[in-house]
């Protein structure tokens, strides 16, 4: 899912129908313990426990059933009596009619609640209200074919009904009224009913409906099916609200649901549904919230929990499709996670960078998704340590490799070629622009050995990258209105996204290795005097080098310095051939 494709409709301040239900303490004993009668297997064997969607119309008695038409055999006027009276018969889901449900559905809770508290000790006296309890839920899922009705629904004080519901003792209750709460909260149906499905919306998230799951989820046992799907439903509502009001991001980590899905990704043991859903919501929350990136470790240390889950795919791919995309889930989360600077250096600590190493030494699986990680971790002015760790680590034996050869088929649909060169040069440059002496000193012989292959590498992916950025600049420019102002800071991350981003990268390595090795530069001017007609480097970086620099955000002063310094060296070397 796209996070900036999510549409807020605005909060709704509304009051609501203050229908609660309060269990007394005796209703909460496990009943079913009983050997007298076990009623949660009469309610599952019970034809009415389906959701209304799944199940046949119930069959009315045969002195009031009609004839069944033939329409092989009958004539028009048959066949049109026979619709017609059909379409007389069928029920007008209207404002009154769904007021009349909930009415019917809190009439049901209440008498449920009032026969659970007189006969505690005594379940086949309440049985049969819990069963006409659950035909009530069922029936309220005429609900969501109507979403204009959804205003009326949150009148009648339907919401609070279902946050009552979620109390419910009886695991199966409390499954029917997720089941009913994710179909009403499915994202087209809310889309269609605009200030109705608002309004829903934000009288489940004031009622506090994330922890109301959260406590749900301690009645349940992920081992019984059943309790397994109630668990994911419930899951889906989350996502779907968060979808709807981005705000629910903020709601799962302050109502604690956050790391209860942190637990449940990382969670070792065989893989299921659930545990997939859990890691999409983690990374989903993380790369939204900042509040999630900072409670990742307050508490617990969540950057060690994803690494010690990721472990498991160092030397094994997936078994599946599905655990696949749970394993990337987990790489997702980890990659939104570091965007906060405290997270690195507990991603640093937790040996992060020796395990992503590994990964892209094994060939497996996860060595795009290693190769991503280490781009975030490296990156920016809080990358310096892991920089200098990496190179300490030997991981330059393992990143150039990469670097000089671009995979030839990329097995991961999620993963093309031009994402690899990308994440490859940008840890180059965040490896030269971080490292301390030594360390740099290290990646300079690096470019100079072997016949200097690495400077050649470099410019053969510059000039891939120059082409490919024209063509993009040339496209676009063919598609210009010039009666329509341009954006130009769209325009930028436009020709970012087109080329741009690792054509800078390599641009500043190129003037890195060039401005401190003689043997580098010679290399570098040849080639563009050969490829692109330019010996003079600072002729080709420059205009990338200058542009880079004129982006570079508040608190980058040292960076400006920096490509000032590498600007200057370059432009006095050209100047000192000139001479020559």
């Amino acid at each position: 899912m796209a996070i900036d494709t999510y549409h807020f409709h605005g909060p709704y301040h509304l009051r609501i129908s203050p229908v609660h239900f309060e269990p007394a303490k005796s209703c909460y004993n496990k009943f079913w313990t009983m050997a007298t009668i076990d009623v949660t297997e009469i309610l599952r064997a019970s034809s009415s426990f389906e959701p209304a969607t799944k199940r046949s119309r119930p069959s009315v008695p045969e002195q009031a059933q009609q004839p069944v038409v033939n329409t092989a055999t009958a004539n028009p006027e048959d066949i049109l009596a026979a619709l017609e009276q059909d379409s007389a018969q069928a029920v007008t889901v209207d404002e009154t009619h769904i007021r009349k449900l909930t009415a019917q559905l809190e009439k049901k809770a209440l008498k449920n609640r009032e026969m659970r508290t007189k006969h505690t000790d005594d379940p086949k006296k309440f049985m049969d209200s819990e069963i006409e309890l659950d035909t009530a839920i069922q029936e309220m899922h005429v609900l969501a074919t109507q979403p204009d009705l959804y205003g009326c629904f949150v009148e009648a004080g339907g919401p609070s009904l279902m946050l009552s519901l979620l109390t419910h003792e009886n695991s199966d209750i409390l499954g029917a009224t997720v089941n009913l709460l994710q179909e009403l909260t499915d994202v087209d149906i809310l889309n269609e009913g605009e200030e109705g499905a608002a309004q829903l919306i934000e009288s489940l998230a004031s009622g506090r409906i994330v922890e109301s799951f959260l406590t749900a989820f301690d009645k349940l046992d992920e081992k019984v099916k059943d309790d397994a799907d109630a668990i994911h439903n419930a899951l889906s509502v989350v996502e779907n609200m968060i979808d709807f009001r981005p705000e629910t991001a903020e709601d799962c980590v302050s109502q604690n649901l956050f790391l209860w899905l942190l637990r449940r990704a990382c969670q070792k043991g065989q893989f299921d549904a659930n545990k997939m859903y859990a890691s999409e919501l983690v990374a989903l929350l993380l790369q939204m919230s900042e509040s999630a990136k900072r409670k990742l470790t307050e508490k617990v240390d969540g950057i060690d929990m994803l690494l010690r889950a990721l472990a498991a795919y160092k030397r094994h791919d997936p078994e599946s499709l599905d655990e696949r995309e749970h394993m990337e889930n987990l790489f997702d989360a980890l990659c939104a996670a570091l965007m906060l600077p405290a997270n690195r250096g507990k991603f640093l600590d937790g040996e992060g960078l020796q395990l992503m190493n590994l990964m892209l030494r094994e060939r497996k699986q996860s060595r795009e998704s290693a190769l991503k990680v280490l781009d975030h971790a490296t990156t920016g002015p809080e990358g310096k340590d892991n920089c200098n760790k990496f190179v300490e680590i030997l991981g330059l034996r393992t990143l150039f490799p990469l670097y000089m050869r671009t995979p030839s088929k990329v097995k991961r649909k999620d993963t093309t070629p031009d994402e690899h060169e990308e994440h490859v040069c940008a840890i180059l440059a965040s490896l030269f622009r971080s490292c301390g002496d030594d360390a740099r000193q290290r990646m300079m012989s690096k470019f100079v050995e072997h016949e200097h292959e690495k400077v050649d590498r470099a410019i053969e992916l510059f000039i891939k990258y120059r082409e490919k950025l024209a063509k993009f600049e040339a496209k676009r420019a063919r598609k210009e209105d010039s009666s329509v102002d341009e954006d130009v800071d769209r325009e930028y991350l436009d020709r970012l996204d087109a080329g741009l981003y690792t054509l800078q990268n390599l641009s500043l390595v190129l003037a890195d290795v060039c401005a401190h090795t003689s043997s580098a530069r010679h290399r570098a001017s040849k080639l563009f005097s050969m490829k692109m007609r330019q010996d003079k480097i600072s002729k080709v970086l420059l205009p990338l080098l200058t542009e880079y620099q004129a982006n570079i955000g508040d608190g980058g002063d040292e960076e400006r310095r920096r490509v000032d310094l590498l600007i200057a060296r370059l432009t006095k070397s050209d100047r000192d051939k000139e001479k020559e």
